[in-house]
């Protein structure tokens, strides 16, 4: 009953659901606070830069924000850090199960770069850590001192990023890849940056010195950054459900325009929440960037039907193939599957193959034998609602070889 398969997707499920609820408290709190300070009244008189009156949940909540500090700090002050910290961790160790333990499946893309294992995942790490180092150093450079300059630098090195990992990895794994990369710089902010300069201004005032509002401009730019990231991260994050997203040529376009629809709709909230009026000409660019995206995702990728069958299989692969059981387990799937999972689906009203899947050739099933081990043979998720009458026995033999396999 609990076989290695079965824990694994437990394990995937438990990390991908802590994933998602650190996201959403990290989320929550990083579009509250940019709210608040653009919102902020501050025609008041003494050392407060503003002030707001909120209410929320039958209580009324008055709040004041200082530059640096009042004049003495209070008994208790909330840092808010581990949001960050934890969405990130449980994002890295969603990775490491989905796309690093499952490389040969989810990462490598042999029709791109026939890469080893080992060396597709050191290029996933790697490039995290790079994109850090360089985004860093220009932030620190005198392009910190220009905003918009800064922000374009930014934008053409997650192009040039998209673009690579498309190169190297499945679509799926570049569009996840390029989520990751961001948030890597988003974490880093609060860990190396925002935090340390909040220290600073907490150490002067404790010691009596008056802190340095340098810091508080530094920690501010990054917070900003971060608050334009924010959705292109999320929706990178969502787009392996999506073949439409990733599933085309021009995948890495498609996730590269999503960071203009970043900007477009937080200008937008961001002017709004600042009380400069509400700029609908966003809205307008929001709409016409999303047909370009959906009309890029209309051509079709790089795997096709040929490539699939001409390629030769990879080591995990063969192994599925040679096992007992194969070629019964080949001719249920390709009858009772491969008219939704194909290349050009043939069931009504499937125009893509969901989630990308494909299962019409050998190669096709060998390569997906965990996924259809899971979903057809110990689960009935698969085939939905049973329309194609997957029978008991079918789900006893696709089990059988998978078990054969392992």
């Amino acid at each position: 009953m609990y076989d290695m398969a079965i824990l694994w997707e437990w394990l995937a499920f438990a990390v991908r659901w802590t994933h998602v609820i650190t996201a959403i408290a990290w989320i929550g709190s990083s579009f509250y606070f940019i709210a608040l300070d653009l919102g902020l009244n501050r025609n008041i008189p003494g050392p407060a830069d503003g002030e707001e009156w909120q209410v929320h949940g039958g209580g009324f909540y008055y709040i004041q924000k200082y530059l640096v500090a009042p004049d003495a700090m209070p008994a208790h002050l909330t840092w808010f850090k581990w949001e960050s910290y934890a969405t990130w961790l449980s994002g890295f160790a969603m990775l490491m199960v989905v796309y690093w333990a499952g490389a040969n499946l989810y990462l490598i893309d042999p029709a791109k770069a026939d890469l080893a294992i080992w060396q597709g995942i050191l290029i996933s790490a790697a490039s995290l850590a790079v994109g850090w180092v360089i985004y860093d150093f220009l932030c620190k450079s005198p392009l910190g001192e220009r905003p918009t300059t800064l922000m374009l630098l930014l934008f053409v090195m997650l192009v040039v990023m998209s673009y690579g990992y498309n190169q190297v990895f499945t679509g799926r794994a570049a569009l996840l890849h390029l989520g990751a990369f961001t948030a890597t710089i988003m974490t880093a902010n609060v860990f190396l940056i925002i935090m340390p300069n909040q220290r600073i201004v907490v150490a002067d005032l404790q010691a009596g010195r008056k802190p340095d509002p340098k810091y508080g401009k530094i920690a501010k730019l990054r917070s900003t950054h971060n608050n334009y990231l924010t959705l292109p991260v999320i929706f990178l994050m969502l787009s392996n459900h999506y073949p439409l997203a990733f599933g085309t040529q021009y995948a890495w376009i498609i996730a590269t325009l999503v960071f203009l629809l970043g900007v477009t709709i937080r200008h937008y909230f961001n002017s709004m929440h600042a009380r400069k009026g509400q700029p609908t000409w966003t809205w307008a660019a929001t709409v016409i960037i999303l047909i370009i995206m959906a009309w890029l995702s209309s051509f079709p990728g790089h795997d096709t039907y040929e490539n699939a069958e001409s390629r030769a299989l990879t080591a995990t692969e063969q192994r599925f193939a040679a096992a007992d059981g194969f070629e019964d387990a080949a001719q249920i799937v390709q009858g009772r599957c491969s008219m939704c999972h194909a290349r050009e689906p043939v069931w009504d009203g499937i125009r893509w193959a969901p989630k990308g899947v494909f299962l019409e050739t050998d190669s096709d099933i060998a390569k997906h034998a965990g996924q259809i081990y899971v979903q057809a043979a110990i689960s009935h998720a698969m085939p939905p609602a049973n329309v194609t009458e997957l029978s008991d026995a079918d789900r006893q033999t696709l089990a059988r070889w998978f078990r054969a396999a392992s």
